[in-house]
């Protein structure tokens, strides 16, 4: 069952009070697509047929036309041989065209009206056709949308995710917990008397060393260049 019974449903409908009242929107938005593009098809069709007969009509115009002045052609022809009676029959029949060539005259004034309005409703069941198409683009892009943040809402309530930063979480704690143990080891450690000395021991020991490979190095060092000043 169609939405629209007529042109002028179409044409004065109010498409976002239509929608708003309905159940489902994007159906109806699609059977309203369907239903004007069908209507502008059989206006389209229409006035094709209408271009036709006004062609038609223009080709046996022409006819009458040439045809009557054919008949006045005989008529002079008829006069100038004295031939009244001839003449006047010519008139006759050319007389019987002009009427039927203004009779034709009237249906092309009506053809045309009708091809005229035939355009302008084409062009209003285009606009509203492009109307309807762009409310579709916009519920559909509003629908994308939507899905689109419901799956991330989805994603940022999922229990799987809160379970695996719970357990992250406790790691940390294990972890933490293992820290604070070992570094409980040295709380209230201080060091003795006899730290203290061999630490300095240590350091004199090192520091002697130290200065011992220095005299090796240096002393390696001239015994180098001794040879080179005798060559000079």
């Amino acid at each position: 069952m169609g939405i629209f019974s007529r042109l002028s449903d179409i044409v004065n409908s109010n498409l976002s009070a239509i929608l708003d009242k309905a159940e489902d929107p994007e159906k109806i938005i699609r059977l309203m697509i369907l239903e004007m593009k069908e209507t502008l098809y059989e206006v389209r069709s229409d006035a094709a047929r209408i271009i036709a007969d006004r062609k038609e009509a223009e080709r046996t115009l022409g006819r009458l036309i040439e045809a009557g002045a054919e008949w006045q052609r005989k008529a002079e022809l008829a006069l100038s041989k004295e031939r009244e009676d001839l003449a006047r029959g010519a008139l006759l029949e050319k007389a019987k065209l002009e009427e039927t060539a203004g009779l034709l005259r009237q249906d092309l004034d009506s053809l045309d009206a009708a091809l005229g309005k035939h355009d302008a409703d084409i062009a209003k069941l285009e606009a509203k056709l492009r109307e309807a198409q762009t409310k579709q683009k916009s519920m559909q892009a509003r629908q994308k949308s939507a899905d689109s943040n419901l799956r991330v809402r989805r994603q940022v309530h999922d229990s799987r995710i809160d379970d695996a930063f719970a357990r992250y979480e406790n790691m940390e704690r294990r972890i933490d917990d293992v820290e604070g143990q070992a570094e409980a080891f040295d709380l209230g450690q201080t060091k003795t008397l006899a730290d203290e000395f061999a630490e300095l021991e240590a350091d004199q020991a090192i520091e002697g060393e130290l200065a011992a490979l220095k005299a090796r190095v240096a002393k390696q060092s001239g015994d180098a260049k001794k040879p080179a000043a005798r060559r000079k």
